[in-house]
């Protein structure tokens, strides 16, 4: 399996890309293996907070490069077509996007190209310091993929974005968080223990109330404020009737952390 599931008592599930001899390489077999794995967890209704890292040295280097080859030889000798290829290859690795919970991002060693674009469909990412990160598709002469041009321009802003795409440079990843890529950068050997306390920290939420935040952060970031506002009164609407809410609401008033249930 090139995809490791472990559950944690809280609520919590570390997804790890594990494939060390390839440098967890985004490969088909790696699509289809974190493809089932999101399925698996999507219903999952005790599931609080995912957190995504990679098998020891890297995070993810990359595409395969055996099969980018075999495309280009393809498309050049059979007048191939990639698109559709490419379409689905996207939408194996865009799961961690369907999960209802938050997303972690561990970057605890080079992210590179659609490495990197895994990463920045998470919700939240820490990185390691010295890893490399970047989106080098343009010195490949490869456009970028995986949702990399748009993802990207929404995380760093549109200036920002263009530079790293246009020069496809590697930067360190204390530099990258500096810019806004991650919360923030630490050593390697602490990024899965950072992204797991932050982790613990959403799951000790409301989790009505996270998985109802995930998607009003997925469908307003480009709404107007009318759109937005409709979504935050629906949902409040529903928070009203939640033991979640009294939970918290007794809890403040009782001066202790809450416990909430989930309902």
């Amino acid at each position: 399996m090139s995809v490791g599931l472990d559950r944690h008592d809280d609520g919590i599930v570390v997804l790890t890309l594990d494939d060390p001899e390839r440098r967890n390489a985004m490969t088909v077999d790696m699509g289809d293996a974190l493809r089932d794995a999101t399925a698996e967890l999507r219903d999952d209704a005790g599931l609080r907070a995912v957190v995504l890292t990679g098998t020891p040295p890297a995070f993810s280097a990359g595409g395969d490069l055996d099969m980018l080859e075999d495309l280009a030889r393809r498309t050049r000798e059979e007048g191939y077509d990639a698109t559709g290829h490419m379409r689905a290859f996207y939408g194996r690795f865009l799961s961690v996007r369907d999960l209802p919970v938050p997303v972690v991002a561990a970057i605890n060693g080079h992210a590179v190209g659609a490495g990197l674009c895994v990463a920045l469909a998470c919700d939240l990412r820490i990185v390691a310091e010295d890893a490399k990160v970047g989106l080098n598709f343009s010195r490949l002469g490869l456009h970028p993929g995986m949702g990399g041009s748009w993802l990207l321009a929404r995380i760093l802003g549109h200036q920002r974005a263009a530079e790293w795409l246009y020069t496809g440079r590697l930067v360190r990843g204390a530099e990258a968080a500096a810019q806004g890529l991650a919360l923030e950068a630490v050593p390697a050997g602490d990024v899965l223990p950072r992204a797991l306390a932050l982790a613990g920290e959403i799951a000790a939420a409301s989790p009505v109330t996270v998985r109802q935040l995930k998607r009003t952060l997925a469908t307003t970031a480009d709404a107007d404020l009318d759109t937005a506002l409709a979504r935050e009164a629906a949902c409040q609407a529903v928070s009203y009737g939640t033991d979640d809410l009294r939970e918290g609401l007794a809890a403040g008033r009782e001066r202790r952390t809450p416990d909430f249930p989930g309902r």
